[in-house]
């Protein structure tokens, strides 16, 4: 599933080819696209008709394009989902689910998502932040984190650290990728408890958490099929530089110890076993 740097990457994008533009009509080929939008597809259509999208901006993982109207529409990618800018004459995706034309005859755009676990919707009257997203932690790209307030919620929890990293009430956008890719540069395994974490600890993984991320969204994200691309239908490089992600077996870049592969909430974890030791203490009570 795409993570923060997949859906900045998009973000980005989409800000310089939609920002500023009137859409003209929207078109809803597939129901389940717009599942989250109760009033059904015809509605979300005639509510965007004619609408200036003013920014496009991002919570954890989710995006909002807020419009004139004082609406947002929301956009979240799933596991598949891919926000496309084709030329109008373009042919059709095969699993092309919503298209959006602009009153310039520009480039349109196409919410295309193979497997329809993503989706759009309209909130209305979240211009500024949707409501149906408020409840989702701001992410460590964020200026307005606050790193003394994570750190302190974090040691206040009584669960695991990697847990704690995809709890997107936490702290939003990370995934099990890039948590993977901090815990390996703090020295830490994803078993170890919180609130057995001191505060430089914490701080630390903060930080490879935050310069992991920046990282990835500087090479486009990571990309390990071609489910996931940019806006213009380029694959992401960061795949390059994993340090443990998806290498079972193949030697630490740190140590040489073979990286490890262990089962966590029904996918996959790696570490080094030697670099990060599996913690000798437990979860307290």
């Amino acid at each position: 599933m795409p993570e923060l740097p997949e859906v900045e990457t998009v973000r980005q994008g989409l800000a310089r080819w939609v920002t500023g533009r009137r859409i003209s009509t929207v078109e809803v080929r597939h129901p389940r696209a717009v599942r989250r939008h109760a009033p059904g597809g015809g509605h979300f259509a005639d509510v965007l008709a004619g609408r200036t999208v003013l920014d496009v901006r991002r919570r954890g993982k989710y995006l909002w394009l807020p419009l004139d109207s004082g609406d947002a529409v929301i956009g979240h990618l799933g596991m598949s989902g891919q926000l496309l800018m084709q030329p109008v004459d373009a042919p059709d995706e095969t699993h092309l689910r919503v298209r959006f034309r602009f009153a310039d005859d520009g480039p349109e755009l196409r919410f295309v998502d193979q497997r329809t676990f993503g989706g759009l919707s309209v909130s209305a009257g979240g211009s500024e932040l949707p409501a149906e997203i408020a409840h989702i932690a701001r992410d460590p790209m964020d200026p307005q984190f606050s790193d003394a307030a994570f750190v302190a919620a974090l040691r206040r929890r009584r669960t695991e650290v990697k847990r704690a990293l995809l709890d997107q009430t936490l702290i939003s956008g990370v995934g099990n990728i890039y948590a993977d890719e901090a815990l390996w540069r703090a020295g830490l395994h994803g078993a170890r408890p919180t609130d057995a974490l001191t505060g430089p600890a914490a701080l630390r993984l903060l930080g490879h958490v935050r310069d992991v991320l920046g990282e990835a969204i500087k090479e486009g994200g990571t990309s390990f099929d071609a489910l996931y691309v940019n806006v213009n239908g380029e694959s992401g490089y960061f795949d390059r530089a994993l340090n443990v992600y998806g290498r079972e077996g193949l030697p630490c870049r740190r140590c040489v110890a073979p990286i490890r592969r262990e089962a966590f909430m029904n996918r996959s974890s790696f570490s080094c076993p030697r670099c990060q030791p599996r913690p000798r203490v437990s979860l307290r009570g």
